[in-house]
């Protein structure tokens, strides 16, 4: 299966943002690709009120994704936000396309860093996969990539793959971080870890995480496979389910599991 990862910046107009979102999903599908996963948040950056942007899975912004998605004969995974009872809103991962329309809603939010995620954002309760192609992709948002234990469930639910979308923080020693974690994440898994992370924007006058690029692709023994810059773009790699199978087989660490 191949997927491409569109790392752009998201402004605070979901709907420039969903031009961003037509135009990488035109040159993902042009390079064959099946899946075109972008980052976290890509409705609108974060350092806004996200309330008046939240909208349902069945709202405009989520219908007009989906019908790129049809258009192009794409699934697309895209960061929006959606509201809640409480008056927070869902960090959701909106995957969509002819034959799936749904979403993950970020379970482990950025309470971290100084940035407090759980003051807006309302967290999910359940990991959430999808079959593509007969290939099953478990979905994650972030922050997520410091928990092992949902990556190892999503595993556990049949993922070859995580698709992981991100708005990183910057900070020291920040982009080390997350290539560590995406590796690390792939090994405790033994499956491929394909992680699309906002572009850096430069100083857009907030402390909040707006991304700082790196987007990177690991391979079920922790390989980096491909990765970007900080800059927006496209990177396109195929995944090989096989080479699941046979790092399992090599480093058996879903089956060796005691507690």
């Amino acid at each position: 299966m191949r997927v491409a990862l569109s790392q752009i910046s998201s402004s605070t107009d979901p709907s420039a943002n969903l031009e961003l979102v037509r135009d990488g999903v035109r040159r993902g599908a042009a390079a064959g690709a099946r899946v075109v996963l972008f980052p976290e948040a890509t409705q609108c950056r974060f350092g806004v009120s996200l309330k008046p942007v939240a909208e349902p899975l069945d709202g405009p912004w989520a219908t007009a994704v989906r019908e790129v998605a049809v258009e192009h004969g794409v699934v697309v995974v895209a960061g929006m936000f959606t509201p809640t009872s409480d008056g927070r809103v869902t960090n959701t991962l909106l995957v969509t396309g002819a034959d799936v329309h749904l979403g993950y809603d970020k379970i482990h939010l950025f309470d971290a860093f100084g940035f407090q995620e759980s003051s807006t954002v309302a967290p999910g309760a359940k990991p959430v996969t999808v079959e593509v192609d007969g290939v099953t992709l478990g979905i994650a948002t972030c922050y997520d990539i410091r928990f092992p234990e949902l990556f190892r469930a999503l595993a556990d639910a049949g993922a070859t793959a995580v698709l992981l979308g991100a708005s990183w923080g910057s900070g020291p020693g920040k982009v080390d971080q997350w290539e560590l974690l995406v590796r690390a994440r792939a090994l405790d898994c033994t499956s491929w870890v394909l992680a699309c992370g906002q572009a850096d924007p430069g100083d857009l006058g907030t402390t909040a995480p707006t991304g700082v690029g790196h987007s990177t692709v690991a391979d079920p023994l922790g390989t980096v496979v491909d990765s970007l810059g900080a800059d927006p773009g496209l990177l396109v790699v195929d995944i090989d389910v096989e080479a699941v199978e046979n790092a399992r087989r090599t480093l058996p660490v879903l089956a060796n599991r005691r507690l």
